[in-house]
C-alpha cells in the first residue's frame, strides 16, 4: 500500500472549498442550488442561498390558490427542507460588488452584513413594473407572491360579505366592481379564476346575484395572451366576454385616486379592488451593481449563462439566468433573440446553470443553453383554458387539463405534487371553501380594540375580581 506524502495530504485538507452565492430563491435560485448539490457534496462546494422569503413561490399556481382550488401552502416550496446541505440566509440583497466578490445582505432584523464568494449566481428575478399612475401605489395590489394571492381572495370575498350587508347602491356597486390591469398570462389567469370563484360564491348570498358584480380588465395593446397567438387569444377574449367580463383593449388606466378609475377610453367608475399585472422589470438591485446590464436592466450573459461585458469578455465568477438575465435564445437561430421571461425557460436554465458551474469547477468545458419552446398553456378558470403544444391548438377542458398537468409536473418535490393532486381530487367531490379570512392580515385588531375600550374609560373604576 502506498501513501501520499504528508505535505500533499496537508495541502488537500487545506484546499479552499469554493463558495457559490446564489442571490434569489425563486425558480432559478432553487433549482440551480439543487442541481449543484445533487452533483457536488459540501466538501466540494459551499452553497449559500439568499432570499427575503423562506420559500419559493410557484407563480403559475397563484390563480388557483387565490380561487381556493389549491391550499396556499401547497404552492410554495420551503427552502430549508429542499436545500439540505445548503446555507439559507433570510434577507434582501441590497448591494453587489463583484469586483470585491462580496454582496451586502440586509436581514429582516439587525444590521446589514457582507458575504464573500468565489462564484455568484444572479437569480433575483423580476419585480412588478409599476407606472406613475395617480392612486396606483395607494390602492393597487400585485399578483406575484402567495401573500398577494391570499390578500386578493380575502379582499374579493370580504367585499361581497360587506356589500350583502348594505343597502347603499353606490357603495354596493363600488365594492362589487373588480378591476384588473394587464392582459398577459398573470392578468388573464387571475381574473378568470377569481371571477369563477366569485360567481360560485354568489350561491351563498341572498342579496347578491352574478349580474350585480362587475369584472373589468384593462389592456394597453390590441389583444390578450399574445404568447398563444391571435387565434387562441381571440378565443380566450370571446370566452371571457361571454362570461360578462369587460375587456378594454387599447386602453390605459390614467388614474386610480381614492378608488376612482379613470380610463383612457373616457370610461370612469369606482372600484375598491385594483389588481396590477401589467408587466415586470428586472430587480433594481442589479442596476446598482457593477455587473454589465442591457437597456432593460438585465444582466448580459452568453448562452453558457456566464455573465459577459459589452465587449464580449466573460466576467469571471459571475453567472445569471431567469427573468433578470438577457440570455440569448440560440434555438431560434435568430441573432439578438433572447429567451422569454417564462417559468419554462427559468427552470431549464437553472438546471443547465447548475451543471455548467459543476463543469467549470471540475475543469470540464461549459455548454450552451438551448431549449425550443414546447408550447404555452393558460387557464381561464375551472375547466376552461387554451393551449398550443408543438403547433397544435387546444381549447376548453382539455387545454385546462394540460395546463394543470404540466405545472404539477414542474412543481418541485414529490411532497408538493401529492398535496396539490389531493387538493384537486377533493375539489371534485366537495365545493371549494369560500370563506374570507381577512383578519389573518390584521390578527391583533380585535385585541387592540379591546385594549382601547378598557383604557378609554378614565372616569370609571376598574372592576376587581
Amino acid at each position: 500500500m502506498t501513501h501520499a506524502p504528508a505535505s500533499s495530504a496537508r495541502a488537500e485538507r487545506t484546499r479552499k472549498v469554493p463558495r457559490i452565492l446564489v442571490l434569489g430563491g425563486g425558480y432559478v435560485g432553487l433549482f440551480t442550488a439543487l442541481q449543484i448539490r445533487k452533483r457536488m457534496g459540501r466538501r466540494e462546494a459551499a452553497i449559500v442561498v439568499v432570499d427575503p422569503r423562506s420559500y419559493m413561490t410557484y407563480q403559475p399556481f397563484l390563480p388557483e390558490a387565490a380561487a381556493g382550488s389549491i391550499e396556499p401552502r401547497h404552492v410554495v416550496a420551503p427552502h430549508r427542507r429542499l436545500l439540505r446541505g445548503t446555507t439559507v440566509l433570510s434577507g434582501r440583497v441590497t448591494h453587489l460588488d463583484h469586483g470585491e466578490r462580496k454582496a451586502t445582505i440586509t436581514p429582516v432584523e439587525g444590521e446589514s452584513y457582507d458575504v464573500s464568494y468565489d462564484h455568484v449566481v444572479v437569480a433575483l428575478g423580476a419585480v412588478a413594473r409599476v407606472l406613475p399612475i395617480p392612486g396606483l401605489a395607494e390602492n393597487g395590489i400585485g399578483f406575484k407572491q402567495i401573500e398577494e394571492a391570499i390578500a386578493l381572495r380575502n379582499q374579493v370575498l370580504n367585499k361581497m360579505d360587506v356589500a350583502a350587508s348594505t343597502w347603499d347602491p353606490d357603495a354596493r356597486r363600488r365594492m362589487l366592481t373588480f378591476t384588473f390591469v394587464g392582459g398577459g398570462f398573470a392578468g388573464i389567469e387571475a381574473i378568470g379564476e377569481i371571477e369563477d370563484m366569485a360567481r360560485a360564491a354568489c350561491k351563498d348570498f341572498d342579496s347578491i346575484r352574478p349580474e350585480d358584480m362587475r369584472f373589468v380588465l384593462i389592456e394597453g395593446t390590441r389583444r390578450i395572451l399574445p404568447e398563444v397567438g391571435d387565434e387562441l387569444g381571440g378565443y380566450a377574449l370571446e370566452q371571457l366576454r361571454r362570461r360578462g367580463i369587460e375587456i378594454k383593449l387599447n386602453t390605459f388606466l390614467n388614474s386610480a385616486e381614492d378608488g376612482h378609475m379613470v380610463c383612457s377610453d373616457g370610461d370612469e367608475f369606482d372600484s375598491d379592488t385594483l389588481v396590477w399585472t401589467a408587466g415586470v422589470k428586472a430587480n433594481p438591485v442589479i442596476a446598482d451593481s457593477d455587473l454589465p446590464i442591457d437597456s432593460q436592466g438585465r444582466v448580459r450573459t452568453l448562452p453558457t449563462l456566464q455573465v459577459v461585458d459589452a465587449d464580449g469578455e466573460i466576467v469571471e465568477g459571475a453567472w445569471a439566468a431567469g427573468d433578470c438575465a438577457a440570455v440569448p435564445d440560440i434555438s431560434t437561430g435568430e441573432v439578438d433573440k433572447l429567451c422569454g421571461p417564462t417559468a419554462q425557460h427559468a427552470v431549464r436554465q437553472a438546471r443547465h446553470l447548475g451543471d455548467n458551474i459543476v463543469r467549470f469547477l471540475t475543469g470540464e468545458p461549459v455548454t450552451d443553453y438551448s431549449h425550443k419552446n414546447m408550447g404555452t398553456v393558460a387557464s381561464l378558470g375551472l375547466y376552461k383554458g387554451v393551449a398550443q403544444i408543438q403547433g397544435i391548438k387546444f381549447r376548453g377542458p382539455l387545454a385546462w387539463f394540460m395546463h394543470r398537468t404540466y405545472h404539477m409536473w414542474a412543481m418541485p418535490s414529490l411532497n408538493r405534487k401529492a398535496r396539490i393532486l389531493l387538493d384537486w381530487t377533493t375539489a371534485l367531490v366537495f365545493d371549494r371553501e369560500l370563506v374570507a379570512l381577512g383578519s389573518l392580515q390584521s390578527p391583533r385588531e380585535a385585541f387592540i380594540a379591546a385594549a382601547a375600550g378598557r383604557v378609554s374609560r378614565p372616569n370609571k373604576e376598574p372592576v376587581q375580581k
